[in-house]
């Protein structure tokens, strides 16, 4: 008997919890930038085996993490639009993400046109050079915004 309704307490108290509880949901925007993100950094590594092993293979994996990059950043972009217009004001401030998202954005983009090029010298230098600010932008921001969040969340 006590057994069933110590289950019978424990249920109530989890109904409780879930009509009580709001749910909190990942934007969209955030897991389409997670994807391109992903795309872009393996550019930078498919750019690093090919600066290693000069298989013209390896430049067409690059070139097309790089547009499909590309493309979930565009998704992404749409997917912020429709989320910040469905909010009344925003939690965090999101422009150090979206200017840093902005300059990895334009930096993929120039990218791709250095990867279109033929030849071992449109990746080895430039190509590879680009791929890592990409990356190294993404993460800057990355870290710039679980600062700001931190920020907010501990003296707000």
């Amino acid at each position: 008997m006590k057994h069933a309704t110590i289950t019978e307490a424990t249920s109530i108290r989890d109904a409780n919890l879930t009509l009580t509880q709001k749910r909190r949901r990942r934007p969209m925007h955030k897991v389409l930038v997670s994807f391109s993100a992903a795309y872009f950094a393996g550019a930078l590594a498919t750019d690093i085996v090919y600066w290693q092993m000069p298989d013209v293979m390896w430049e067409k994996f690059s070139i097309w993490l790089i547009v499909a990059g590309l493309i979930m950043a565009g998704l992404a972009t749409i997917a912020f639009v429709i989320d910040l217009a469905g909010r009344r004001r925003m939690d965090r401030p999101a422009w150090p993400r979206a200017v840093g998202y902005a300059l990895a954005v334009l930096l993929a983009l120039i990218n791709a046109f250095v990867h279109s090029r033929d030849g071992y010298t449109a990746v080895v230098p430039t190509g590879m050079m680009l791929s890592g600010l990409t990356v190294a932008v993404l993460v800057v921001t990355a870290f710039v915004s679980m600062a700001f969040a931190k920020r907010r969340r501990i003296g707000g």
